[in-house]
């Protein structure tokens, strides 16, 4: 089994140059970047301090272990009387990943979680915008394998958006289809 990014380089390139009938191997769409993001929302509204500071550790600790990268806190732009939010209060986690740690990522992604995850039949068609990016959710971080779902206090599910230099919608499905990306067909 290839890896991502060899797969990329050795198969996905010559198949979108002919597809697509690039003249430079640049011209090739690519993978940039994938971010992973959570928001706490719920799972801290009415807690006192420590509770809250207790549930911010736990998911940025589980947030570190999926991408072998520390996570940012995300924070409110603004307060909101009815969502009991204050500006600057935590609201949620991200990380950028980029270079290998984002095809190790991926790689996990593809071959081991997408098929650990109930249910699961397909990402849907369209989950690829308009301008060939990918975004999904997960509904429990427990499907990646470094957490260990019996030490786990806190479910929480995950955005990940994967974002790539394709011009258009067509691009974009073509290169997740090639690098292995379980898409369902369009009826």
């Amino acid at each position: 089994m290839l890896r991502l990014k060899e797969k990329y380089k050795k198969e996905v390139i010559p198949a979108m140059m002919e597809k697509f009938d690039y003249k430079n191997i640049l011209a090739v769409p690519k993978i940039k970047k994938v971010i992973v993001n959570t928001g706490f929302g719920r799972m801290i509204a009415g807690k006192s301090g420590k509770d809250a500071e207790r549930i911010f550790k736990d998911i940025l600790g589980n947030l570190a272990l999926i991408s072998g990268q520390h996570p940012v806190l995300t924070k409110a732009k603004k307060s909101i009387a009815g969502f009991k939010l204050r500006q600057g209060s935590p609201v949620g986690a991200k990380v950028t990943l980029r270079g290998q740690k984002m095809y190790d990522l991926l790689d996990r992604l593809v071959h081991i979680v997408l098929p650990r995850t109930r249910d699961f039949e397909g990402i849907e068609s369209s989950s690829v915008d308009r301008d060939g990016n990918l975004t999904m959710g997960i509904k429990e971080q427990i499907v990646f394998p470094e957490i260990v779902a019996e030490d786990t206090k806190k479910m929480f599910g995950l955005e990940i958006v994967i974002s790539t230099s394709a011009k258009n919608k067509e691009e974009g499905l073509s290169l997740f289809r090639l690098l292995g990306f379980p898409i369902k067909k369009d009826a």
